[in-house]
């Protein structure tokens, strides 16, 4: 059915309010609220899900009753839910999630009679039918006076009038509870419930000023509502860290550019091994709603562009390959940002020479504890690239292998252990040339890792007999280079490996 020119309303009678005896409406006055909640507390989960409590004041009878709570999730997970009064036990709860819509109450309108109203569009006048609705698939079918008819979508004024709404069609979604009472009279009752469809994440706007060499961040918290209810004035938590549950709402940490973790613990509350963040007033919610609150404002934070490329095996490359370009800087207490950073998306900015803060690229982090040092890639340099080549790639005999060993154990003058070969290896001599060029007016230092150098058990011994630049090792497979390039100028730098692969 296409519902665009069907104009649907409904003569609703005073009992399908839910109004009738032994029954309770869960809300406050309508005539001063917009909600029946009551006070509203949530906690937001990076998984997807959520924690809502709502302590609303019930006037229960005694014996047995039935609590009508609107206004609760509409994606809500019934048996997650818990209900406490004082002086009361729970029977039965039910969740009615059948939500009105027009499209809903035809569907529920299907073998019964309804009022037709047409409306001519040459005079205004309005006529009177009624039909009894045959079906709604494809389109409304009725039968008027003994005769079947489609209501077309022919742009003729058409409105349809019930003579009330179905029991179990509700206008919000609605918890009801069945209640055995020891007594009568007010009092407060609280509903405890998990529901996916809120969620948050955390962005990060950094302004880079090259000169200084200071990063400027701001962090936001993004609020996501997609429940099909608002949630008002409620008091909001939000849980940083990876909690186990049956909804993961398709989350996954973004990736994270450590150089190092940090150890230091930031000034917030912990839950066991999460971080809190707790939104500093109250706010609502809304249904279908994006909400951006500020949690972290730090000026001045110690910050460096770094070059850098990481080579694979000693390969050469085909062609000139740019650099990466990234932003380095600190979440310690000391010459930081002096906290604890939820995962998200990191967007930085730097001002041109009119300045306008000008978009320069972005990188996502992961759950960063407080002390770590970040560089997050942002792009490639335009100016500056570097091109590894094999210069020279010779076979070596063993002899010559086991002459550039750097060590040898000698006790009292005597050497106490010798290399024997059982076996004929190859070895292998490989001299790498790294040419780097910089377009730049200054020099710049690029950080270059030759990785590959650890092939495993088998062919765990290499040599590094002769090198340019002075390398530090990272680890088994990879050695780390910091070379220094003139201003609008090139740079060879030279390494030579031996090995046994």
């Amino acid at each position: 059915m296409k519902p665009h020119r069907l104009i649907i309303s409904a003569l609703l009678a005073a009992s399908a309010l839910g109004s009738g005896s032994g029954t309770t409406l869960a809300q406050a006055d309508p005539a001063t609220e917009s909600t029946a909640q009551g006070d509203l507390s949530v906690t937001i989960y990076n998984n997807g899900q959520s924690l809502v409590q709502d302590v609303r004041q019930l006037n229960i009878a005694n014996g047995r009753s039935t609590v009508v709570f609107p206004d609760v999730s509409a994606m809500i997970r019934p048996e997650t839910l818990s209900f406490n009064a004082a002086g009361t036990s729970i029977v039965e709860q039910n969740f009615d999630f059948d939500l009105l819509t027009p499209q809903k109450l035809m569907e529920k309108a299907v073998g019964q009679t309804v009022t037709l109203i047409r409306t001519n569009p040459a005079t205004g006048q309005e006529t009177m039918q009624r039909a009894e609705v045959l079906s709604v698939y494809g389109g409304v079918v009725i039968r008027v006076d003994g005769h079947i008819e489609v209501l077309r979508d022919d742009g003729l004024p058409v409105r349809v009038l019930f003579d009330q709404l179905p029991p179990n069609l509700r206008a919000r979604p609605t918890l009801s509870v069945t209640l055995e009472s020891n007594r009568a009279g007010t009092r407060p009752a609280s509903i405890r419930y998990l529901t996916p469809g809120l969620g948050w994440s955390s962005d990060y706007v950094a302004m880079y000023d090259e000169a200084r060499g200071t990063v400027d961040m701001q962090g936001w918290v993004t609020l996501t509502n997609t429940t099909g209810t608002t949630f008002h004035a409620a008091n909001t938590l939000l849980v940083a860290g990876n909690v186990n549950g049956g909804y993961n709402g398709g989350y996954s940490p973004p990736r994270r550019d450590f150089v190092r973790p940090g150890t230091e613990t930031a000034n917030r509350e912990r839950l066991g091994d999460f971080y809190l963040y707790p939104i500093a007033e109250r706010t609502t919610i809304a249904n279908n709603q994006t909400k951006q609150v500020s949690f972290l404002d730090v000026q001045g934070v110690p910050a460096r562009r770094i070059y850098s490329r990481e080579l694979g095996w000693l390969n050469s490359d085909s062609d000139p390959v740019n650099v990466s370009t990234a932003i380095s800087f600190s979440t310690s207490r000391e010459g930081g940002l002096g906290d604890a950073l939820p995962a998200g998306t990191v967007r930085f900015y730097q001002r041109d020479a009119s300045g306008n803060p000008q978009f320069i690229g972005e990188n996502g982090i992961g759950h960063t504890p407080m002390g770590s040092v970040l560089s997050l890639r942002t792009g490639d340099a335009f100016d500056i690239f570097v091109q590894a080549e094999v210069e020279s790639r010779n076979v070596i005999t063993a002899a010559e292998y086991e002459r550039s060993a750097r060590y040898r154990v000698i006790v009292d003058g005597e050497v106490t252990r010798e290399v024997q070969v059982d076996r004929a290896v190859d070895y292998y001599q490989t001299t790498m040339r790294y040419t780097f060029t910089n377009a730049k007016p200054e020099v710049v230092e690029v950080e270059l890792t030759q990785g590959g150098l650890d092939y495993g058990w088998w062919a765990r011994d290499f040599r590094v007999t002769s090198e340019d630049v002075v390398g530090e090792q990272l680890n088994a497979g990879s050695r780390l280079y910091r070379v220094s390039v003139p201003a609008n100028g090139t740079r060879v730098v030279r390494v030579t490996y031996q090995t046994k692969y």
